[in-house]
């Protein structure tokens, strides 16, 4: 099957449009803060959310609203999200406030109550100053369009220092197929979630029952295998609106259409795991580590997410130094039972490649050749692990000064 990247972002599938204003969410902002994304039809959603127990008030309205027994979430129209303000731990006032948002949209737009979701990402602990979110609604609503990707994919930006976007094209029985994208995470990201906020938008005609599985299977081997500090957010939201405007043939079973729009959908969604990686907040290295060889795609997994998440990993790449005994460490605190004695690890990338282990031997390796690999902006770890047939990727970022900076006064 070919997949083929295009442009577009989340507008690239057909009937979706975009739009992103100003509406001055935090004081003296001069950022675009406020996004919506669009259906000209009717949608099913799907959506996966934070594992913290402190969720925000628009992660709840929006978890109800995708849920299977919400018959809405078979007729959604869109997405309104906010940066600048997280809306997380306000009470009631923040419920209403989310409801706001929404309620607002819906009515300027003439769709049914309850059919557009909604997100928010900044600061938590502050009441959303949804007077200014009313105020702007109808020029966001007016600024709909195909090329509106590109104002909405920076009004969800927080301390992102470039956007996230990705869009794939494809065919099933002979139709045309996109997918589209967009997201914002940059800190406060952990394996529970992955992102806080990630928006997928589909023409293809899917069942939500198969979407969401797509989005499950997908979303795990991806937005939830990185890590940039360890900090699940009370915001992680990723969400995927299917409107069915491609024209398929409906793909309501596990067949090879489904497994075709699955293919396509991993492909964008580790596009997108790894620009939040590598957009980590004061990042310069973006770490990916590959572990082979295991016992299971469970026990991969853990044991890549456990590499990537680990503190002194991170220092050390942002060190360019080869210290692998702290990925042996890493491995080892993992919780996945395996014998040392038989696992390989190297790095890798475009410099070249150095082994440093094998086999529980330590290896006599070129330090400055290490380091040249190292100071790449992109570096593979590769693990063996020589247990099984099992394989996984998790992504991640070096720990630099500027992390500290950048979240020792992010609130004020």
């Amino acid at each position: 099957m070919k997949f083929n990247f295009i442009e577009g972002g989340v507008c690239a599938p057909a009937g979706f449009l975009a739009s992103g204003v100003l509406a001055g969410i935090k004081k003296n902002s001069v950022k675009k803060d406020l996004a919506l994304v669009f259906s000209e039809r009717d949608c099913c959603a799907a959506g996966m959310f934070t594992k913290n127990v402190v969720k925000a008030e628009p992660v709840l309205i929006t978890r109800d609203r995708v849920s299977p027994d919400n018959p809405c979430s078979r007729q959604i129209r869109g997405i309104v999200a906010n940066s600048g303000n997280a809306n997380a731990c306000t009470g009631e006032e923040g419920r209403r406030n989310a409801l706001r948002m929404t309620d607002s949209v819906e009515k300027e737009l003439k769709v049914p109550a309850g059919s557009v979701l909604v997100c928010s990402t900044g600061v938590i602990g502050q009441q959303l100053n949804i007077d200014a979110v009313e105020k702007a609604v109808p020029s966001l609503a007016a600024g709909l369009g195909k090329n509106g990707n590109a104002d909405a994919r920076v009004a969800i930006m927080t301390t992102d220092t470039v956007y996230k976007e990705c869009a794939v094209e494809f065919e099933i029985k002979g139709k045309k197929v996109r997918i589209g994208a967009m997201a914002k995470g940059s800190g406060m990201i952990h394996i529970n979630m992955g992102t806080m906020l990630a928006f997928i938008t589909t023409d293809a005609d899917i069942s939500q029952k198969m979407l969401y599985k797509a989005l499950k299977t997908a979303g795990d081997a991806t937005f939830n295998c990185v890590s940039v500090d360890g900090d699940t957010s009370t915001n992680d939201t990723l969400l995927i609106l299917a409107n069915g405007a491609a024209g398929n043939i409906p793909v309501t079973a596990e067949n090879e259409d489904y497994g075709i729009f699955l293919e396509a959908l991993t492909l964008l969604s580790t596009e997108m795991a790894k620009k939040i990686a590598g957009d980590g907040e004061g990042a310069t290295h973006l770490i990916e580590c590959n572990v082979e060889g295991a016992k299971s795609l469970e026990s991969a997994r853990v044991l890549a997410k456990s590499v990537i998440s680990s503190s002194l990993v991170k220092a050390a790449f942002f060190g360019k130094d080869a210290n692998w005994g702290r990925i042996l460490c890493a491995l080892g605190y993992s919780g996945e039972l395996f014998n040392p004695r038989t696992v390989d690890l190297s790095f890798e990338n475009s410099k070249g490649r150095v082994e440093v282990y094998h086999q529980g031997v330590p290896l006599d390796f070129d330090e400055e050749k290490a380091k040249v690999i190292l100071s790449e902006q992109e570096v593979k770890i590769y693990v063996k692990m020589n247990e099984g047939t099992a394989k996984a990727s998790a992504w991640g970022c070096d720990l630099t000064y500027d992390y500290v900076k950048i979240n020792g006064d992010y609130r004020t």
